[in-house]
């Protein structure tokens, strides 16, 4: 297994699972149980989307269609032109 894409974001981890498995790319989550708990573990990199070897170079190309990391940091970033909810 290789690892096709890291994320802190269960959401983009299935995102990337389910377009793998849409090309025909056998994918599969690793740390996916591991995300509620706590102590020792560390708390970012625990997700890791894998595929086969022979797929590799294939999936990259998936991934970095996606282009997951332009999306900035968040759904809620200081730029936004929309003021949100103004008081009464």
């Amino acid at each position: 297994m290789q690892l096709a894409y890291q994320t802190d974001n269960l959401f983009d981890a299935h995102l990337v699972k389910h377009a793998l498995e849409d090309a025909g790319i056998p994918a599969f989550v690793f740390g996916e149980s591991l995300l509620g708990a706590g102590g020792e573990l560390p708390l970012f990199g625990l997700l890791r989307v894998c595929v086969p070897d022979s797929a590799k170079p294939q999936a990259d190309d998936i991934v970095a269609a996606l282009d997951l990391d332009a999306a900035g940091s968040g759904p809620i970033c200081d730029d936004d032109e929309a003021p949100g909810l103004l008081p009464a």
